[in-house]
């Protein structure tokens, strides 16, 4: 629980006939961590000499062109599923996600798996081809009918067939938009160009600015443009467009209403197609990332002419079963190593937390910050106790306390089935909001004081000695204790981890001279406040704090002193657990004071805008105050408990295992 699983590192050898095989086995059962040899080869002269590295399997390319088109197909499919899913489904995906159903496959070798995978697009891509050359048929007419039916609303005016704005064998015309007031001027300069042109200009549909249309041969098609450039002229290109623009419009929305039909048919098509073969191709998906990764892997291993050799990481626990499978899977045509890293520098080795069910997903939260170093002491315990009583604390309201374990259930229930992050999430949420309805109930924090001030009556459950707002310097006193006790806890792990890896005077320095220090404080407070202790116990205490102080600057320097206001600070921001605990309950207890006030002193209406208030007020502060106990708990575990004790590692046990969602092997 406080620490995570003993590792060791194995070495395997094994022929080149057993190697895939092998790889299979150790791939399905997820026990290891498959790591580059190629430094250890670097570190081993004599093991370089007999060894090269490998390389990954030639089948790689074929495997990952493969998945991306599979990738490719699994979205066109997806999208046609998920399409028209209105607000209601997608709550329901959130509250009731469908749990893929596992499709049993045959434990092929990796050509023959290839060849089936081939197989498989060939007779999805028959059918999707044809329907995405339709789709893009009809999106390309789509965006061309769009266009001409733009140009027509701007040339709105013509009366003509826009046919005849076209070019001919010997005459040019050049059609755009110009400012109206620059009109008159535009033609007597062009007029002044040659005689051979035919201007006339007509307004514009959509603006206060002038179609103009200049007809003139084609040897002075470049002075009528440079002229007109001059004006701030916009070009409009006419294309093959034919017939008068209101008929051009008419023809395309008649048509765009044709396209949306044909769009909806071929839509049908494809989801008909996605409900016979989405299933079939989210399992080839899932095989196909399965068998990529098996034939990367070998990049990390090495090879001689007949041999490979592989490295991992493995749980000790798990070291014989991944022995057997070895054994097994290569028919004894292996050699098996261990080696061993408990002693030695194990900043390196990979991490494996074994937490119990009520602590496990509160690793979650730790990860957030960090992965713990190995061989320290995992906090995940400390975490799992103390966040929730922190977020509690924070809310103090036993009705929105209900509201976040109510949430919790549901991101359970939903999303918790299919995703391990929601599950923990899930779970969190449900441990913070039960503590917010005890600290709630205790504490007289029920929507703020609804019972006293609207319901008239009192919560049976107040513990009158704790009532937030009569009793404020109690909650504050019982914070800072917590505080106290929780940094002190850190100082007890910092020191724990320092003296393990032989860090003596760290340890003093930064944990120890801290007990020192409030042994010190214990003892002037009682020697001032009780006379049998006197000035003995002052005395005691004085030479307590002076013993830390010097410890302080022994193991850190002068600046060791600034230590104390770090210790202090530390301690003090515990008292951000009154503040937003009264946080909480002064916002409520406003919501109900306004709509309490409505509701008296506005007829008619008064109890309509008091509901209103009511609801909308409470559902604003349960954001906010969610949301600042969520932060300010993380803050009390990542600031003032880890800073005393906490070390990072390298990272995760990420274990070389295969994703079984969609799929399962086949008995």
């Amino acid at each position: 629980m406080f620490k995570t699983a003993r590792m060791r590192k194995i070495r395997i050898v094994t022929l080149e006939k057993y190697v895939a095989p092998t790889v299979d086995a150790l791939h399905e059962s997820g026990l290891i961590q498959v790591s580059d040899i190629s430094e250890s080869i670097q570190q081993d002269p004599e093991l370089a000499e007999l060894v090269t590295p490998s390389k990954t399997s030639p089948y790689t390319g074929k495997l990952s062109s493969l998945l991306m088109k599979t990738n490719g197909i699994s979205e066109l499919l997806g999208n046609s599923l998920s399409e028209g899913h209105g607000l209601k489904d997608t709550l329901m995906s959130f509250i009731s996600p469908d749990v893929p159903v596992q499709k049993e496959v045959e434990k092929l070798d990796t050509p023959a798996f290839i060849e089936k995978a081939e197989d498989t697009l060939a007779q999805v891509e028959s059918k999707t081809s044809v329907i995405e050359s339709k789709l893009a048929a009809l999106d390309t007419e789509t965006s061309e009918l769009k266009s001409n039916k733009s140009l027509a609303n701007r040339l709105s005016n013509f009366d003509m067939d826009l046919a005849l704005l076209k070019d001919s064998k010997y005459t040019s015309t050049t059609v755009g938009r110009i400012d109206a007031e620059s009109a008159s001027e535009i033609k007597n300069e062009l007029s002044n160009l040659t005689d051979e042109l035919e201007v006339f200009t007509v307004p514009m549909a959509d603006d206060d600015g002038e179609i103009i249309t200049v007809v003139t041969l084609k040897e002075f098609s470049d002075d009528v443009y440079s002229t007109l450039r001059k004006y701030d002229f916009e070009k409009i290109e006419v294309g093959d467009v034919e017939g008068t623009p209101q008929h051009i419009i008419s023809k395309a929305d008649s048509r765009l209403l044709t396209i949306d039909s044909e769009r909806g048919s071929v839509k049908k098509e494809l989801r008909a197609v996605a409900e016979q073969w989405d299933d079939e191709i989210l399992a080839l998906k899932e095989q196909l990332e399965n068998e990529k990764e098996k034939n990367e892997i070998l990049s990390s291993f090495v090879q001689t002419n007949d041999a490979y050799v592989l490295e991992a990481w493995v749980p000790v626990e798990d070291t014989e079963k991944v022995e057997q499978i070895v054994e097994k899977s290569s028919d004894g045509h292996c050699a098996f190593e261990t080696i061993e890293v408990e002693g030695t520098d194990d900043e390196n080795v990979p991490i494996l937390q074994q937490n119990g069910w009520y602590a496990k997903p509160f690793e979650y939260l730790v990860d957030m910050y960090a992965p713990v170093r190995y061989n320290a002491i995992d906090p995940t315990i400390f975490v799992a106790i103390t966040f929730p009583f922190f977020f509690g604390f924070c809310l103090t309201d036993a009705v929105y306390g209900l509201v976040v374990a109510a949430i919790g259930v549901v991101l359970l229930k939903g999303l918790g089935k299919v995703k391990e992050s929601m599950h923990s999430f899930g779970w969190i949420l449900i441990w913070s909001g039960l503590w917010a309805v005890v600290l709630g109930l205790i504490t007289n924090g029920f929507i703020g004081d609804f019972p006293e001030r609207i319901a008239g009556f009192r919560l049976p459950t107040v513990f009158a000695p704790v009532e937030a707002f009569k009793h404020p310097e109690t909650i504050l006193i019982i914070a800072i204790a917590v505080g106290l006790l929780y940094v002190n806890i850190g100082f007890i792990i910092g020191a724990i981890n320092n003296l393990r890896y032989g860090r003596t005077k760290e340890a003093l320095g930064s944990q120890i001279c801290w007990f020192v220090f409030e042994a010190g404080l214990l003892l002037l407070v009682l020697g001032f406040m009780m006379p049998a202790i006197g000035m003995i116990g002052m005395a005691l205490g004085g030479i307590l704090i002076l013993a830390a102080i010097g410890i302080l600057i022994w193991a850190n320097g002068a600046f060791g002193l600034m230590d104390i206001f770090g210790f202090l600070g530390d301690v003090l921001s515990f008292a951000r657990l009154l503040a937003l605990c009264l946080a909480t309950g002064g916002i409520a207890m406003t919501v109900n004071i306004l709509a309490q006030m409505l509701d008296q002193m506005v007829p008619f209406v008064g109890i309509v805008l008091a509901v209103i208030v009511f609801i909308g007020g409470h559902i604003a502060n349960f954001a906010f105050q969610v949301l600042g106990a969520f932060i300010n708990a993380l803050r009390l575990n990542y600031v003032e408990f880890f800073a005393q004790f906490f070390e990072e590692g390298k990272g995760k046990f990420d274990a070389f295992k295969a994703k079984r969602t969609f799929t399962k092997i086949k008995n």
